[in-house]
């Protein structure tokens, strides 16, 4: 197989072996979904075992379809977030069955593919001007790098909304050597992979996740680090006593359920997948492809169609597998960061989620204080596309600062996003600046629907 021709490696100034690390580091920093999601949608009824089954091949599927149709490293599983919107709210807090859920993600994924085809969502993309762009890559990295810091419990709920995790807390509790010792391997596993990064040690975001789950191991093995399942400190060497098995996905495969398709209800909720979706992932693909230099001299991405599509059907196709909506993750930027540019570095991701239906134990071994310090060192290498961002022009540099600071404290890419666009027409049509800066009719298209969305909220 002639991986130069398929992918066009020289092109785009990469090779097969920084492709492939870029793969693994991508599967590496997100094969926590594979865990994750099945424990969300379970909640709500639906087999853990089937949803795992089904995350891994819908993420496979998709993924495979990004390089096929945009030859993009961008890798594509079931959103996080979005699971939460469909387990907790529609189906826990407005009383639809999950079968119902299914069929509004369905739907959602057949309207996208729709609004693909004619070309709205890559019009969405186009009309965002540069410096909003760039603002996205950095709001995003602010945003990865918080879920780090909360995935390792390093930053907790507190009075303030947010605090430190206290150590002094841990050890008179009782809880030091269960969740305490995990947050020193998270902060340990951030200073080895910034030194890593220093170094130019190649597969370094790879590497400190690989460091930081063996020193936990050797922690586990010494009696440093003690077992809880009950606060989610699970067993770090991998289970292989129920053997290697692929679960069944018999119980949520084809479930759908259309008979409430005509309700405004569920009007509604097909409506708020598929506004988190077409945000999100215009957010992801804006802000990983401007890290990545993916972006012609008008700011726009290339083969934007091919990448959308796939993320359209990659829906469809996950909601009849059973599981919430598919869409692109921002943790591509981890391989992003590693030098993968082309679908080479897709199909390595994808062929790892292939794999992990059958070495599950191995994959669901690596707790979350692991992946941690890769999203915070991912989430610095995208906070340096500040520098591309004018502020010596307000009315470009504020709305910027706006979308940038929403996104973290908003806890949504889609939010910064609606936030920055608001800002950027407002600012400019009452500082006179909207006909020189030649702001498109979509712009304020969407910043009409943004301010709706607020009202009806």
């Amino acid at each position: 197989m002639d991986l130069e021709k398929i992918f066009h490696l020289k092109e785009n100034k990469t090779d097969v072996k920084t492709e492939v690390i870029a793969g693994v580091t991508t599967f590496m920093t997100m094969a926590y979904i594979l865990a994750v999601n099945p424990s969300v949608l379970s909640a709500c009824g639906m087999d853990s075992g089937a949803v795992f089954t089904a995350t891994a091949l819908a993420a496979l599927i998709a993924t495979v379809m990004m390089a096929a149709f945009a030859n993009y490293p961008f890798v594509l599983a079931p959103g996080m977030g979005l699971n939460a919107y469909f387990a907790y709210t529609v189906v826990l807090q407005m009383g639809y069955s999950w079968q119902t859920a299914l069929a509004a993600v369905f739907i959602e994924g057949i309207v996208f593919i729709l609004l693909s085809l004619t070309s709205v969502r890559e019009a969405i993309f186009n009309a965002i001007p540069m410096n909003l762009k760039h603002a996205v890559s950095v709001g995003i990295g602010l945003f990865i790098a918080f879920i780090g810091l909360q995935n390792a419990k390093i930053v907790v709920d507190s009075a303030t909304l947010v605090g430190v995790y206290s150590f002094k807390n841990s050890v008179s509790n009782g809880m030091f050597n269960s969740e305490g010792i995990t947050v020193v391997l998270a902060l340990a596993g951030i200073l080895i992979t910034g030194i890593l990064v220093v170094k130019g040690v190649k597969g370094n975001i790879l590497w400190g996740i690989l460091i930081t789950w063996g020193l936990g191991i050797l922690c586990q093995l010494t009696g440093l680090y003690q077992i809880n399942p009950e606060i989610g400190m699970y067993n770090l060497l991998p289970d292989f006593s129920g053997g290697i098995r692929i679960p069944s996905i018999a119980p949520t495969l084809m479930q759908m359920d259309f008979s409430g398709i005509l309700s405004l209800d569920f009007f509604v909720v097909m409506f708020a997948f598929l506004f988190v979706d077409l945000f999100d992932t215009l957010g992801t693909l804006i802000g990983v492809a401007s890290k990545a230099d993916m972006l012609d001299k008008d700011g726009r991405l290339p083969r934007i169609r091919g990448a959308l599509l796939s993320d359209a059907i990659g829906t469809s196709v996950g909601a009849v597998l059973g599981t919430s909506t598919t869409t692109t993750f921002v943790e591509s930027a981890s391989g992003v960061a590693e030098g993968g540019r082309t679908g080479l570095t897709a199909i390595v991701a994808a062929i790892l989620f292939g794999l992990s239906l059958f070495l599950s134990p191995i994959f669901l071994a690596i707790p979350s204080f692991a992946t941690a310090p890769a999203l915070v060192v991912v989430g610095f290498l995208m906070l340096t596309s500040i520098t591309k961002i004018d502020f010596d022009d307000f009315t470009e540099a504020i709305p910027a600062y706006i979308s940038i600071i929403a996104m973290p404290f908003m806890y949504s890419i889609s939010e910064g996003i609606a936030m920055g666009v608001i800002a950027y027409v407002v600012i400019n049509v009452f500082t006179g600046k909207a006909k020189e800066k030649k702001i498109s009719a979509l712009m304020y298209v969407l910043a009409a629907l943004f301010v709706g969305k607020y009202i009806m909220l």
